[in-house]
């Protein structure tokens, strides 16, 4: 892979992914702190938790939701590093991790727990799947087929 216009694009991607992923990850403690939204929603589906229960079940999610981000960061990181240096194999790796992007982002999105409900509020889990929009067009201009000139 040479270092194209689309090379470029691409890693500006990644790096509006990884702004994205950094901004998912920081949003559910902006959230214990203020509006509280992922407690409600474990409150309402578990309205026999108590107030610990509650927190400690936030606390689980938090640390989750943490590991993720951190593994999102190293992986856009580590993918645009490989497209900058021209890595032969950077284009697979990004389609690789965005599979696994796509997978966890909806996992936590669509994933149901034993109260019928899905186990984040949508505002979190739609967060979630942000950074795959970033994912999609970089990998989409990783594969694009450089203009030849004279080519039309």
């Amino acid at each position: 892979m040479t270092k194209t216009h689309s090379a470029r694009g691409a890693a500006g991607a990644m790096y509006a992914g990884l702004g994205l992923t950094v901004a998912a990850t920081v949003l559910p403690y902006v959230d214990r702190a203020t509006t509280h939204r992922l407690a409600d929603h474990i409150r309402a589906g578990y309205p026999s938790y108590t107030r610990t229960r509650v927190d400690s079940a936030v606390t689980t999610w938090l640390v989750l939701l943490s590991v993720i981000g951190v593994l999102g960061v190293a992986a856009w990181i580590w993918t645009a590093w490989a497209v900058r240096a021209d890595k032969r194999w950077a284009r697979p790796a990004a389609t690789v991790l965005l599979v696994l992007g796509v997978g966890t982002g909806l996992t936590g999105l669509l994933t149901r727990d034993t109260s019928g409900e899905t186990g984040l509020p949508p505002e979190l889990g739609w967060a979630g799947m942000a950074p795959c929009l970033a994912a999609l067009l970089a990998v989409a201009l990783l594969w694009r087929r450089p203009r030849v000139p004279g080519r039309g």
